[in-house]
């Protein structure tokens, strides 16, 4: 574009409040058009041919237009880095509203949107094989780009090949120790005794966890440095003592208590990216003044996560996540029957509520940066290669 064409061009970019204001020089990166909001119109009609959008290569794209065009163009801050691009092109983005029922079908060519705390996230789910990604020496499942760009993973074995226990590296009980349930305190992923969002003491399986990053991951800086340290992992302790309704009562000692996840797939409501309380996302920076920080910045997967993509009451052997093998998420159910329990993921696919001093398996989770250079289809005979 020239200055004349300015004239019948005008622009409005998203700045730090949410809101637009005015701009006279088309921003070239950092900023997407935002499909909805810019339009074209010719002779005080709009323009239903005009094409406006931003492209993989973050190219702004503008055709179709008539003379006399006048435009509006909006553009929003773009999240969305290398990384991202690469695992968008040729996507299909859509959004679901049904969370209900487990999704089973072939979803190759698309990818799904929802809101997090940072931006929007873009998801896979149900029987998708064009999420695998080869980093480390392992193989993995692309879970998500979250909000802030970063690339969430879910380890899958060593090779695209691995079935059942293959695909996580061990067992364990959640808690220290076997006969340390009888508490609300231990459905956390770190924990302190009498405190709701406690951080004092870490859970057994975080530290076998910590331990598989240590020996495998942070022996070599060529991975962690492709590795995101802000973006946190939530272990959602929202507590109630009513199990369809959120009243942020109980929590501590043997209360009967409902958590987040719980609460919401007992009133069949929808998952959520987000977390309610700061002292349940787990990061390297710490969870608040005085509190111990992760030493590394690995997970596991969450409840949420994993109804996204998904799985819901009922087994479901169609989808991405499934192993054939009972593994944990980081998502605390509740203390009843005199027992804390943690949100699993059964043998068959399903959600399952397991007493923290079940034996069951271990699957990490890290976030890639935003930044890295992916190469490759996703598919499992071409994965995502980190370059």
């Amino acid at each position: 574009f020239n200055n004349a064409d300015l004239n019948v061009i005008a622009m409005y970019q998203e700045n730090e409040a949410g809101t637009y204001e005015e701009i006279g020089v088309m921003p070239t990166s950092g900023y997407v058009i935002n499909q909805e909001e810019s339009y074209c119109n010719v002779n005080g009609e709009k323009d239903e041919n005009a094409i406006l959008y931003t492209n993989s290569s973050a190219e702004h794209v503008i055709g179709n237009l008539q003379k006399g065009s006048k435009c509006y163009l909006y553009f929003d801050v773009n999240l969305c880095g290398s990384a991202c691009q690469a695992i968008l092109a040729s996507k299909t983005i859509q959004e679901r509203s049904i969370f209900s029922l487990e999704l089973t079908a072939n979803t190759n060519g698309t990818i799904y949107q929802a809101p997090d705390g940072e931006g929007t996230s873009y998801y896979f789910a149900g029987a998708n094989t064009e999420n695998w990604l080869s980093f480390a020496g392992f193989y993995w499942r692309i879970i998500r780009i979250n909000g802030d760009g970063t690339v969430r993973i879910i380890y899958n074995g060593t090779s695209t090949s691995a079935t059942g226990s293959g695909t996580q590296i061990g067992t364990i009980q959640f808690s220290i120790d076997r006969n340390v349930y009888k508490n609300n305190a231990y459905v956390g992923y770190m924990y302190t005794l009498n405190q709701v969002h406690g951080l004092g003491t870490s859970s057994g399986v975080k530290d076998t966890v910590d331990d598989w990053y240590e020996r495998n991951i942070a022996i070599s800086s060529g991975y962690t440095s492709n590795i995101s340290t802000t973006t946190g992992f939530c272990g959602d302790r929202s507590p109630s003592t009513n199990e369809t309704i959120s009243n942020g009562s109980g929590g501590t000692g043997t209360t009967v208590t409902y958590y987040g996840t719980h609460v919401r797939r007992s009133s069949d409501g929808m998952p959520t990216y987000d977390c309610a309380n700061d002292s349940d996302l787990y990061t390297i920076e710490g969870s608040g003044v005085g509190n111990e920080a992760l030493p590394y910045p690995v997970g596991l997967i969450t409840a949420d996560e994993v109804w996204y993509a998904g799985g819901y009451r009922s087994n479901n052997d169609s989808y991405y996540l499934y192993t054939n093998q009972e593994y944990w998420t980081m998502s605390p159910s509740g203390f009843y029957y005199g027992y804390a329990n943690v949100f699993s993921v059964n043998s068959n696919g399903g959600f399952s509520n397991d007493s923290v001093s079940s034996v069951i398996g271990v699957r990490p989770v890290i976030n890639l940066k935003a930044d890295v250079i992916l190469t490759g289809t996703g598919t499992s005979t071409d994965p995502f290669l980190v370059n």
